[in-house]
C-alpha cells in the first residue's frame, strides 16, 4: 500500500499499524486496528470521530431549540472529557471549539431552564393555593345558605382541576404539595359530612310533613259522605295543610293532588245542590223581575208619603218571593236598591225643607238680608260717592 492509502488530513496508519490523528498541538497516537488493512484502520477511527460528531451537533439543536434536558452542563462536560485525548481521526480541534461554544450556550440555557421551571412552579402554587381557598369558601358557609347541589358539581370540578394540575403540572416540593392537599381534602371532607348531615335532617323533616299531609288525606276523604257539608271541616283541614311545611316536590305535588281530590269530591256536591237550587229558584226571579218592573214606577213619584207606602208594599211582596239564582242576585238587588235610594232622597228633601230649625235659620237670615237691602237703598238715595259699590253690594244681597 501507498503512503497516500494509510492517510488523511487528519491522520494516518503506521507500518507497524499504529493509527496517529493530527491536532493543533502535533501528532499523537490514536490506537491500532488488529488483523485489518491500513483503509479499515482509518476508516474504524473516522467513524468513531463521527460519532462524536453526531452526539455534538445533536446536543447543539436540542440547546437551541429549548428541549434539551435539564442536565445538559453534565452532557457538555462528559463530551469535554471525551475531547481530551479521544481515539478518534478527524477535525478533533475544530469538535472542541463548538464544545466550548456549547457549555457556554447550555449554561444560559440551563439558567433559563431553571428560571421557567420556578415560574411553572410559582404559577402552579398559586393555582392549587385557589383551587384550596375556593374549597375551604364552599365548606365554611352555614348549612342553611348553602346551595348543596350546585356546590357538590363545584367540589368535583374543583378535584379534577386539581388532578390536571397534578397531572400537566410541574412537581411541587413534598413540604409544599402536602399541605396543600391537607387543606383541601379537610375542605371536601367537612363538606361531605355537612352534606350528608343537612340530608339526613331533610329526609327526617320530609318523612314527618309526608306523615301530616298522609293523615289530612285520609281525614278530607272521609269527609266525602257528608257532601257540601262537609267543606267547612274541609277548609279547617286546608289550614292545618299549610302548615305542616312541604316535603320534596314531587311527593308534595302527589300528595297535594290527592288532598285536592278529596276537596274537589266536596266541592263538586255543593255545585250539584246549588244548580238544583238555581233552578228551583228560577221562578222566582221572573216574579222579582215583573215586580221590579212595576216598582219602578217610583222612580217618577214626588210624594214622600206616597212613595214610601208603596215601597213598603213592594218590599213585602218581594220578600215573600224568595231567593233567586245566583248569578242574579247582584242584578235584581241593585236595581231594586235604586229604587228603596229614590224613595229615600224624596224624604230627606221634605225633612230638609219642613224641619223647624231650618226654617227659623232661614227666616232669621232672610230678615236681616231685606233689612240690609232696605238700608242699602236709603244710601244710595242720598247720593255719595260710593255710590256705585253700593249698588254692586246691593245687587249682590238682593240675589
Amino acid at each position: 500500500m501507498t503512503e497516500t492509502q494509510n492517510q488523511t488530513e487528519w491522520g494516518r496508519v503506521a507500518d507497524d499499524g499504529t493509527v496517529y490523528v493530527r491536532e493543533s498541538a502535533g501528532e499523537r497516537p490514536a490506537g491500532s486496528y488488529p488483523d485489518s488493512t491500513p483503509e479499515e484502520a482509518l476508516a474504524y477511527f473516522v467513524r468513531k470521530f463521527e460519532d462524536l460528531n453526531g452526539q455534538v451537533t445533536l446536543l447543539e439543536a436540542r440547546v437551541a431549540r429549548g428541549t434539551a434536558s435539564g442536565n445538559v452542563t453534565e452532557s457538555v462536560a462528559k463530551l469535554q472529557k471525551q475531547l481530551e485525548e479521544p481515539a478518534v481521526v478527524g477535525d478533533i480541534d475544530s469538535l472542541r471549539e463548538r464544545v466550548a461554544k456549547l457549555d457556554k450556550k447550555a449554561a444560559e440555557f440551563v439558567e433559563q431552564h431553571k428560571a421557567e421551571r420556578e415560574a411553572a412552579r410559582a404559577a402552579a402554587i398559586a393555582e392549587r393555593e385557589e383551587i384550596v381557598a375556593e374549597a375551604e369558601r364552599i365548606a365554611g358557609q352555614p348549612d342553611d345558605k348553602i346551595r348543596w347541589k350546585e356546590s357538590g358539581v363545584r367540589f368535583d370540578e374543583l378535584f379534577k382541576s386539581w388532578q390536571a394540575s397534578q397531572r400537566k403540572g410541574p412537581q411541587l416540593p413534598k413540604s409544599v404539595a402536602d399541605p396543600l392537599w391537607k387543606r383541601f381534602r379537610a375542605a371536601r371532607h367537612k363538606f361531605e359530612i355537612g352534606r350528608r348531615h343537612y340530608f339526613a335532617k331533610l329526609d327526617s323533616r320530609n318523612k314527618t310533613v309526608r306523615n301530616a299531609k298522609e293523615k289530612l288525606i285520609a281525614q278530607a276523604e272521609a269527609l266525602a259522605e257528608q257532601g257540601a257539608a262537609g267543606i267547612p271541616s274541609y277548609r279547617s283541614l286546608l289550614s292545618e295543610w299549610k302548615k305542616t311545611g312541604r316535603s320534596t316536590s314531587r311527593i308534595d305535588n302527589q300528595l297535594w293532588d290527592r288532598f285536592k281530590a278529596a276537596g274537589d269530591v266536596l266541592y263538586g256536591a255543593r255545585k250539584a245542590e246549588l244548580a238544583e237550587l238555581d233552578e228551583e229558584f228560577g221562578a222566582n226571579l221572573k216574579a222579582k223581575e215583573e215586580l221590579l218592573a212595576e216598582a219602578k214606577q217610583l222612580l217618577n213619584e214626588t210624594d214622600h208619603a206616597a212613595a214610601r207606602k208603596a215601597l213598603t208594599g213592594y218590599q213585602l211582596r218581594w220578600d215573600e218571593i224568595g231567593r233567586v239564582p245566583r248569578d242574579a242576585v247582584s242584578r235584581v238587588e241593585g236595581e231594586m236598591r235604586s229604587i228603596e235610594n229614590h224613595v229615600k232622597q224624596l224624604e230627606e228633601d221634605h225633612w230638609r225643607a219642613t224641619d223647624p230649625e231650618t226654617k227659623a235659620r232661614s227666616e232669621g237670615l232672610r230678615g236681616q238680608l231685606e233689612a240690609s237691602i232696605a238700608e242699602l237703598e236709603s244710601e244710595i238715595a242720598k247720593g255719595g260717592k260710593n255710590t256705585a259699590e253700593l249698588e254692586e253690594k246691593l245687587s249682590t244681597q238682593r240675589s
